[in-house]
């Protein structure tokens, strides 16, 4: 999350931070979940300083996603980006970008390792988000119709990327 919030303040992308404001809603109620579950678990009392530092890491990883949001917010309320983050941001050479898998994607049904997704486009794929679940990626997993990937990489790519996602390929003239 941490990462994302960054990159959304880098990027100045409203599409990230509301990912990572997704993320918190998330972690919210994981947390809520976590220390019911923790309370109701029925430990003895020379167990409850083991469950302290469970309940203690649970309200630290809260914290952590309250400090993600709180960054990203700076995009979602608006503000401009200092200048000279402007200019790193302008010049850099990497990029992270989200995209929505269409049906007509070529990638629905493929797994990540038959996608070959960095190869094609040089953006690498960080993060799927299947509905309201988060999927770490692995080589074996499918991509589906609908799945949002977001990915990181060389910027060149990411139109690329873009393209693949949404089943539409720029005509061969178009490109030069």
């Amino acid at each position: 999350m941490i990462d994302l919030a960054y990159s959304s303040l880098l990027l100045n992308s409203r599409e990230l931070a509301e990912e990572v404001q997704a993320l918190e809603e998330r972690m919210d109620n994981l947390h809520t979940e976590f220390e019911l579950l923790v309370l109701s678990s029925g430990f003895k009392p020379e167990e409850s300083k083991d469950f302290l530092g469970l309940i203690r890491l649970g309200v630290v990883t809260e914290e952590i996603a309250d400090a993600a949001t709180e960054i990203a917010g700076v995009v979602l309320r608006g503000l401009e980006p200092h200048p000279i983050l402007r200019r790193v941001i302008e010049e850099a050479e990497e990029t992270v970008t989200r995209v929505r898998i269409s049906n007509t994607s070529p990638l629905v049904g493929k797994s990540l390792r038959e996608a070959q997704i960095q190869e094609e486009t040089g953006m690498w794929v960080l993060v799927i988000r299947r509905g309201k679940k988060w999927l770490r990626p692995r080589p074996e997993t499918v991509i589906k119709a609908g799945d949002v990937l977001i990915a990181s990489g060389y910027a060149e790519g990411e139109e690329d990327f873009e393209e693949l996602a949404s089943g539409v390929r720029v005509p061969a003239a178009e490109e030069s």
